[in-house]
């Protein structure tokens, strides 16, 4: 008979013990990397991130609208192949062709991709290239660190970069660079046409943006507002009867007007005057200030990464669409703001609460932006969304509750009036063209199969 000693069976069962450890252990770290994303609040942080670097170099409304639009349509289709429910956007964004696919029978962490491809094509549209490659260093560094294995997150990170690339060259098409070496907006003498304003008495910004290819929408004037109200500065003229209503409230706002003029400033670039000294102040745009709200409610709904990819890319598209559609109107009709007819013909000592802006009066962009942008988000999380607006909080304004996003749109489109930089047709009318655009992307842009054809 076979004799086994004790001893050899204690060492047997102190390296089962250990293998049994071991082996735990490492399914335990391999379940872990698999959990990173479950929560997308690093994908939050990256765009937030985005948002400052666009705040510090000072792009436009318009062009900062671009720059959002392309990092998240890149996070998204990233994701797609993980999720079988949800489609690709090829094909229905104007332009863009079918993007790169993922190596079958090999694994992937698509959420890996997603910021890649997000952050790559981020660093390629903003000034603080610097920036954006420091953040991504580290991301990349304290993910690496939560036991991803190589192989996985090398294959991950090519994949990010391939379909990054592919947007990039999609974006490359949209005739922005052209548009750069466009002329300049030459001054009309007509008292009905924009003017330059105080302080800065800027040049007029992008007069050439409804030739930036569209993302959604047919062209650039699919929907063109109705006419402004006739310009007349006959004192029984409708028009003189809004500009009149607009110096008139300018000089008896009461404390909730004020709040609501300076919650929906999102003026990247205000100039202040004290004595011989000029300087500036910087903050979000209006786009941004959308975005902003786009994280408020995903966070407090509880999306999912894919979800979530999924709002700021639809968001971000209405966005850039509503900007295109708006300022086609402003550069066809150049309207003139109200502070310079009030300062020539009824007062001139007044001015506006708000800065105005360096670009013609109608429509109002704050109007169609936001309008498109709550359509958009309605359509993705119902129609009494409550929810509270922190967005201005770190710019030292006070938060603000909506019962819906649609409520939140309607008082962005009258802050502008009570801001003293638009004329009320501009904002309603602004309100109704916003609709449309953003109706039009609800009901033609597809990211999700029918439910029937979803897979759980």
């Amino acid at each position: 008979m076979l004799k086994i000693s004790t001893r050899f069976i204690y060492k047997y069962l102190i390296f089962s013990i250990l293998m049994v450890f071991v082996l735990a252990c490492k399914e335990k770290q391999i379940g872990d990397f698999k959990q990173i994303f479950e929560n997308p609040q690093i994908y939050h942080q990256t765009v937030k991130k985005l948002t400052d670097v666009i705040v510090h170099d000072i792009f436009s409304p318009p062009v900062t609208s671009r720059i959002y639009a392309y990092p998240n349509i890149a996070a998204y289709e990233a994701m797609v192949p993980s999720n079988p429910g949800f489609v690709s956007m090829a094909g229905q964004l104007e332009g863009l062709s079918e993007v790169p696919q993922p190596q079958k029978d090999r694994e992937y962490l698509y959420e890996l991709s997603s910021m890649c491809a997000f952050l790559t094509v981020a660093r390629e549209l903003v000034f603080s290239q610097a920036e954006i490659d420091a953040y991504a260093k580290k991301t990349y560094e304290d993910l690496k660190n939560k036991g991803i294995p190589s192989d996985i997150y090398e294959r991950s990170m090519d994949y990010g970069r391939a379909v990054a690339q592919h947007i990039l060259a999609w974006a490359a098409k949209d005739n922005y660079k052209q548009t750069r070496t466009f002329p300049k907006y030459t001054v009309l003498e007509q008292d009905s046409a924009w003017k330059p304003t105080p302080p800065s008495y800027m040049e007029g910004i992008e007069p050439h943006w409804n030739k930036i290819r569209p993302m959604v929408i047919d062209s650039s004037n699919q929907f063109i507002p109705k006419m402004p109200t006739p310009f007349d500065m006959n004192k029984n003229s409708d028009f003189y009867k809004e500009l009149m209503e607009v110096y008139e409230i300018g000089k008896s706002l009461n404390k909730d007007q004020l709040e609501i003029a300076k919650f929906w400033d999102c003026n990247p670039f205000v100039s202040h005057q004290t004595g011989h000294v000029m300087f500036a102040t910087k903050k979000i745009s209006p786009g941004g200030h959308w975005i902003g709200i786009t994280a408020i409610a995903c966070r407090q709904k509880n999306l999912g990464f894919m979800e979530t990819l999924e709002a700021y890319a639809r968001v971000s598209i209405s966005l850039m669409d509503a900007f295109i559609s708006c300022w086609d109107e402003k550069w066809r009709s150049i309207r003139v703001r109200p502070e310079t007819l009030i300062q020539e013909h009824i007062d001139e000592s007044w001015a506006p609460l708000l800065q105005t802006p360096p670009f013609p009066e109608y429509t109002s962009g704050h109007s169609v932006i936001s309008r498109a942008a709550a359509v958009t988000l309605t359509g993705l999380l119902g129609d009494s969304f409550a929810f509270k607006d922190t967005t201005e909080v770190e710019y030292g304004l006070p938060a603000r509750e909506f019962k819906s996003f649609m409520e939140a749109s309607d008082e962005a489109a009258k802050s502008r009036l009570y801001g003293g930089i638009h004329y009320r047709s501009a904002c309603e009318n602004g309100v109704a063209q916003g609709e449309m655009v953003g109706k039009f992307i609800r009901q033609n842009l597809r990211t999700r199969k029918e439910k029937n054809q979803i897979q759980k």
